[in-house]
């Protein structure tokens, strides 16, 4: 039995939620998203809140379904409601990132710069060293963030390269000089 599953999903202010046959809409301040249904899992909404419950609990996966779209239909409501942030640091002597438009330009030691295209829904702010991802899409913000720090990831000497803001990178000492 899921345990986050029987909690009810509650509703912020300013979303809609709508169900159909095939998929559950979520609309709100910062965005629209869309969820496809599951046969084995039932959705409905009352009051403000959303619950969430299995048609059969003998079911083969019945219940990791229920948490997975209890969990999925949680994210939905609190993307379009409050939107989601990753925040990524740029470090290194000569490592800048700079925003025109929805393209992300990035130095980062390389001969030439590296344009990172942001995907559509996917909107960037750049502040110093400091890149931040906000979306709607909890996965899309994932996503995006992981792709930019893999244009350099951060090496344990000097620290160098692109990290998350709370990601901690284990320093390793150099070569001691012999004695």
């Amino acid at each position: 039995m899921s345990r986050l599953g029987k909690l009810p999903i509650k509703i912020l202010p300013g979303v809609t939620v709508s169900i159909s046959d095939k998929e559950m809409s979520f609309k709100g301040p910062k965005g629209e998203l869309k969820l496809p249904h599951n046969k084995i899992i039932g959705v409905k909404v009352e009051d403000d809140q959303v619950i969430v419950k299995p048609y059969d609990m003998d079911a083969k996966n019945a219940s990791a379904m229920w948490g997975l779209m209890w969990s999925l239909i949680r994210n939905c409501v609190i993307g379009v409601g409050e939107g989601f942030v990753k925040k990524l640091e740029v470090n290194g002597v000569g490592y800048r990132a700079a925003l025109s438009g929805s393209k992300l330009t990035l130095n980062l030691g390389y001969s030439n710069p590296v344009i990172f295209e942001l995907p559509e829904g996917i909107k960037a702010s750049v502040e110093g060293n400091i890149i931040a991802i906000e979306g709607a899409d909890k996965a899309m913000v994932g996503e995006t963030s992981a792709r930019i720090r893999k244009l350099r990831k951060p090496e344990p000497y000097k620290g160098k390269g692109i990290k998350y803001t709370d990601e901690i990178i284990m320093r390793k000492s150099g070569k001691s000089a012999a004695k």
